[in-house]
């Protein structure tokens, strides 16, 4: 028999880790003096420390040691998920690095920018306004990335050409999408294309999208790199409220979402204060 310092010793083990092993069930000593509540363990226990250590190397939670220990059969597959799992946390904190490397280096600023006119087929993105939390951000994200890749593999098939960044915006045109806003039912967003398309292509295009005109206008805007989040909006927000405009306002009625691949694009509608939109 082996004492808990001897076997700790022999397997790198520390004591405290050894007596947490216990606690789980997951390395049990052969032997507990009840008296004095020293552990012992035996020869043979050392390939069993052994195997914990490799999987536990691995990131794998005890209770995912103890499954491939108890499951040997299912040890491959529990190990080829936790890869993959471990290879999607790896690609989600590299995500974020660049996130807060790009964040820290150039602190996003809010600017003045002319929007042109601009033909967009737009439409609705099915679904709830989010999800059961009204602001699920990625799913939210996951729809509306879904509904501008069929807006336009729509608009393509049709003749017509993509002819700017597409967006999304609050679905509240109609009295109808306020409603269905301001009572959670959704759906909450619109996207738009910009488009470049004749009288044919238009013409072609299903009904359950709309050939809009965006009306030229100026905006501020401020771009927030990564994945959307209501942290990130309040920021936005924020950053365009801040920005001194000279005897005008931002109107938060009329934003915009951008989508680029790097991050999101937040801008509103410049208005003098006498009410008329700063177009130039």
């Amino acid at each position: 028999m082996l004492s808990i310092s001897e076997f700790s010793e022999m397997c790198s083990l520390s004591p405290q880790t050894l007596r947490f092993y216990h606690s789980e069930g997951l390395l049990v000593p052969a032997d507990v003096n009840e008296q004095t509540g020293y552990r012992s363990y035996t020869f043979e226990q050392v390939e069993q420390a052994m195997l914990i250590t490799v999987l536990r190397g691995t990131g794998m939670s005890v209770k995912l040691v103890r499954r491939a220990l108890d499951e040997p059969d299912a040890a491959p597959a529990l190990l080829q998920q936790h890869s993959t799992d471990v290879q999607l946390q790896r690609q989600a904190q590299d995500e974020a690095i660049s996130e807060a490397q790009e964040l820290f280096s150039l602190w996003p600023q809010a600017r003045l920018r002319h929007a042109p006119e601009a033909t967009v087929v737009s439409k609705l993105v099915p679904g709830p306004a989010a999800g059961p939390h009204p602001f699920d951000w990625d799913e939210a994200d996951a729809a509306v990335t879904a509904t501008v890749q069929e807006v336009v593999k729509t608009v393509v098939s049709c003749g017509a050409v993509v002819s700017g960044t597409p967006w999304r915006a609050l679905a509240a045109e109609t009295p109808e999408q306020k409603r269905q806003i301001l009572t959670g039912e959704g759906p909450c967003w619109l996207v738009k294309v910009p488009v470049t398309a004749d009288e044919k292509a238009v013409a072609a295009l299903p009904g359950d999208v709309e050939v809009q005109i965006f009306e030229a206008r100026d905006e501020l805007s401020i771009f927030i790199p990564g994945k959307s989040s209501m942290a990130k909006y309040g920021t936005a927000l924020s950053r365009l409220f801040m920005h001194p405009l000279e005897a005008a306002y931002v109107d938060i009625s009329r934003m915009r979402h951008l989508l680029h691949d790097e991050g999101v694009e937040t801008t509103a509608a410049i208005c003098e204060l006498d009410g008329t939109n700063a177009d130039g």
